[in-house]
């Protein structure tokens, strides 16, 4: 399958999909972009310019409060947020879920915004076994007419996913950590 992400055509690889990164990201001492999220060099930069590329994955969220009520997106894969993110605008597709608490976050432009914690929810990431966690919804504005869902560390980790930095994916974990 092939998509426009970030104004530059994808085509889908297995379970995850790579994409280049939108001409604000810049390298690590230029440290502009969003903070935590897998940027990877382009062995073979075209031209002089430096690409990146970006870990996108499928994911099922099904509210457990109203089984109907069930979503399919396309998300970021954020190493630096910390739950699945999804912008307040897609909270009704999910029913009504249970508002458990509002936190506080910050950004990867350190801004502060507020969110509200959510479920729950049966969460699948495509390849991998389904979760039961929470989602938080926070207002966000849509980059070329599209959301960016994040997808952070507790549901990775909850999903036995780790990200393979050379093949650019998520590889299965066999062992939960006990430590």
């Amino acid at each position: 399958m092939v998509r426009n992400v970030g104004g530059r055509v994808a085509r889908e690889r297995g379970p995850s999909r790579r994409t280049t990164a939108p001409s604000f990201a810049r390298g690590v001492d230029g440290a502009r972009g969003l903070r935590g999220i897998l940027w990877f060099r382009s062995p073979v930069p075209s031209k002089g310019v430096v690409s990146v590329e970006r870990i996108v994955a499928s994911v099922v969220i099904e509210s457990l409060s109203d089984p109907v009520k069930t979503m399919r997106c396309d998300a970021l894969v954020d190493t630096g947020a910390s739950h699945m993110v999804l912008p307040t605008a897609w909270r009704e597709r999910l029913g009504d879920l249970e508002r458990i608490r509002e936190v506080e976050f910050e950004t990867a432009t350190q801004e502060t915004t507020r969110g509200a914690v959510c479920g729950p929810v049966r969460l699948q990431i495509e390849g991998f076994p389904p979760v039961f966690t929470e989602v938080v919804f926070v207002d966000m504005e849509p980059g070329d007419g599209e959301y960016e869902p994040l997808i952070g560390y507790i549901v990775l980790e909850q999903s036995q996913a780790a990200v393979d930095m050379l093949g650019h994916r998520l590889v299965h974990v066999k062992r939960l950590d006990l430590k």
